[in-house]
């Protein structure tokens, strides 16, 4: 199988050290349809892994001010992205969020599954979303949606070097989705071509507590943070609007034979690399 992967940020270079030289990582800036579809004559991919994005920095806070480019990068770029590999025939996988959904679902249990419609909040997520509903309704198109990133090596877009770089933490229940288990689960969904929408967050669901607790186990037993309530992070200043916090079900995965493991065996495992690798004991 031969991938090309667009975005050359986090996790499209992620997906390329763990794919190797089943994938091509594009370093192209893409402004157009036209840029696509040079890159899809140029390599010839049997299907396209969408890792491109506009998150803004230092974070998402920076969308709400800057609505034209968020839009840009996340709505209108991956559907020109999807329209040059339909007119190809080649598969895409676009890697989505799970953060369109805000607080509880409709559901008893209060867990969102992919058949189930978003409300999003943010001009982020806003934006995001308004992809995935044009997306969704294309053949041959796939919407892998991960959610707040945890990785076995430190990055500024990991969720552990998040929370414990900064001295005041929300203590929030979340779904989670591990980086190792999310490229597996992706690139077995090119090679199934699954059509639709995919929850790749990993089973059960975790709290901040949870996460500095092991990283002060494994990592650094002198780490020290202050604990805050989810309006006190708007009301000090720390976020400009009330961050997304939902548990989501991968119920899709399920049906075509794609396993991510539970989330507690996940986060140890991921931890105890990540520790090897922040005290350079690899």
């Amino acid at each position: 199988m031969r991938i090309l992967i667009l975005g050359n940020g986090y996790i499209g270079s992620r997906a390329k050290e763990v794919w190797g030289d089943d994938a091509i990582l594009s370093t192209t800036r893409i402004e157009s349809i036209e840029d696509v579809r040079t890159l899809i004559r140029e390599y010839r991919p049997d299907s396209i892994f969408n890792a491109a994005g506009v998150t803004g920095k230092p974070n998402v806070d920076w969308c709400e001010t800057h609505q034209l480019e968020t839009i840009f990068g996340n709505t209108v770029l991956p559907i020109q992205i999807a329209q040059a590999a339909q007119e190809a025939g080649i598969y895409l996988l676009h890697l989505a969020t799970g953060c369109i959904f805000y607080g509880r679902s409709p559901h008893e249990d209060g867990v969102w599954t992919e058949a189930d419609y978003g409300n999003p909040v943010a001009v982020y997520s806003k934006s995001k979303y308004a992809a995935d509903l044009v997306l969704s309704t294309l053949p041959n198109v796939g919407i892998a949606r991960l959610r707040m990133p945890i990785d076995d090596r430190p990055c500024p877009a990991n969720l552990i070097d998040k929370i414990t770089t900064y001295p005041k933490v929300v203590d929030v229940e979340n779904s989670v989705t591990v980086v190792s288990d999310l490229l597996s689960a992706c690139y077995q969904l090119m090679q199934k071509k699954g059509v639709g929408i995919f929850h790749c967050t990993n089973p059960g669901t975790i709290r901040h507590k949870e996460i500095i607790s092991l990283y002060t186990e494994l990592v650094d037993p002198s780490h020290h943070n202050e604990w805050i309530s989810e309006e006190d992070l708007v009301l000090q200043g720390l976020a400009k609007k009330k961050r997304s916090n939902n548990f989501m079900r991968s119920t899709r995965l399920q049906e075509i034979g794609i396993e991510m493991r539970d989330i507690k065996i996940a986060l140890r495992d991921t931890m105890e690399k990540y520790a090897k690798v922040k005290n350079n004991t690899v």
